[in-house]
């Protein structure tokens, strides 16, 4: 089996497994309780909220543990909005977010709760400073713009960003206007980007383990020191009242596992980047009217988002798997959908171009042998899918 599709999930590597496997067994305590056994879960707890601030340039009391990425999103957006000052706060986003994102302010919007702003994206997936600027305003409480794109790979200009708004926080200042929160879904980018909150200028940051060879189950949020955020999940008062219910200690220590080793793999990346590149290059040379989207000079080095014009997507992938090889037509939060992928229309891509296209996600495990069977495989394919679709594309 060849596995291209990590952009949905990864596999837990054997190393954090090894790691998280004792707080099942001899470390089970409630890092809540006052005696030892509570006390070790405790400490895994708080040294793996040292790692991950260290990571992303935060201090410790500002990581916030959630059961995902997906709670970390509507802890943030929803957090913001009913803390928000205003009746009715407004919220500026892009029409690509992940639908963790879009689908909490598309449902904070139809209970008539804030207003919305989705901002355009340009034909590479990156959104446009002034679009958002424009959008601004006296009531907006939240801006949330992923760092990268989970379908292309597209990398949005996030530090950008957080200068245009600091500068317009600092004149909202002057005019008694309520502060503009910025928040970043760094999920998909957090394996390859170092996510700097000081650099980049956010207020909130989204990561998760599942993403990076970690457990599915375990995210973070990152909630800048000052920023009025309102809980969602009621109980007991962890995670600093901002996430009622008992750590997930295994998790918690597997994502600071995960954290700490993807601190060191430059040269993986470079080999993933490599890989990619070829499998690119390859199908270009071979297959005819191909389509690669996305911004091709500023995306992440793992994701190739491809259009074959004639070939429908979803055939394409089951013929892929009958072969062995495993990826995707877009957010595997959305595979159920027969509705092409959002993103790709927000990025102008025709609506019969979206549904023939495939998402090859690579990881630190694949190999030059395994681009090369696919590289071998897919040209067949489409080929075959075209014939049957009675369209010529050759």
């Amino acid at each position: 089996m060849i596995y291209l599709d990590h952009s949905a999930t990864t596999p837990v590597d054997e190393d954090i497994l090894k790691t998280m496997l004792p707080y099942f067994g001899v470390r089970f305590g409630n890092a809540s309780s006052i005696h030892n056994f509570g006390q070790r879960a405790r400490s895994a707890v708080e040294k793996s909220r040292e790692t991950i601030a260290e990571f992303i340039n935060a201090s410790p009391e500002e990581i916030i543990f959630t059961s995902g990425g997906t709670e970390s999103d509507n802890l943030a957006i929803r957090g913001i909005a009913t803390a928000a000052k205003s009746t009715k706060p407004h919220i500026i986003t892009s029409k690509i977010e992940h639908h963790a994102v879009l689908n909490t302010i598309k449902s904070l919007e139809k209970e008539g709760k804030v207003e919305v702003t989705y901002s355009p994206v340009d034909r590479g997936g990156v959104v446009r400073l002034p679009d958002l600027k424009k959008a601004i305003r006296d009531n907006t409480a939240l801006v949330s713009i992923m760092f990268a794109n989970n379908e292309v790979g597209t990398i949005e200009p996030i530090a950008k960003i957080g200068e245009m708004l600091t500068e317009i926080n600092r004149q909202r200042e002057e005019m008694k206007l309520p502060k503009i929160y910025f928040h970043t879904d760094a999920v998909q980018a957090a394996g390859y980007l170092k996510p700097d909150i000081k650099k980049l200028g956010i207020d909130l940051l989204t990561l998760t383990a599942h993403k990076i060879y970690g457990p599915k189950g375990t995210g973070i949020l990152f909630v800048k020191k000052g920023t009025s955020l309102k809980p969602e999940i009621t109980g007991g008062e962890q995670e600093n009242g901002l996430r009622a219910g008992t750590e997930n200690v295994p998790g918690i220590v597997a994502i600071a596992a995960a954290i700490a080793k993807i601190k060191n793999q430059k040269s993986k990346i470079k080999e993933i980047n490599k890989l990619r590149d070829k499998l690119e290059r390859e199908l270009e040379k071979i297959i005819p009217n191909i389509i690669i989207n996305g911004d091709l000079d500023n995306r992440l080095p793992n994701i190739s988002n491809i259009s074959f014009p004639g070939a429908e997507a979803e055939s394409i992938l089951m013929m892929l798997d009958q072969e062995g090889i495993a990826a995707s037509s877009g957010s595997a939060c959305t595979s159920a959908s027969l509705e092409p992928s959002h993103v790709l229309l927000a990025m102008g891509i025709d609506h019969l171009v979206a549904n023939t296209t495939i998402r090859f996600s690579l990881g630190k495990d694949n190999t030059e042998k395994e681009i090369d069977r696919l590289i071998q495989i897919l040209p067949n394919i489409i080929k075959k899918l075209r014939k049957i679709s009675g369209k010529n594309y050759e």
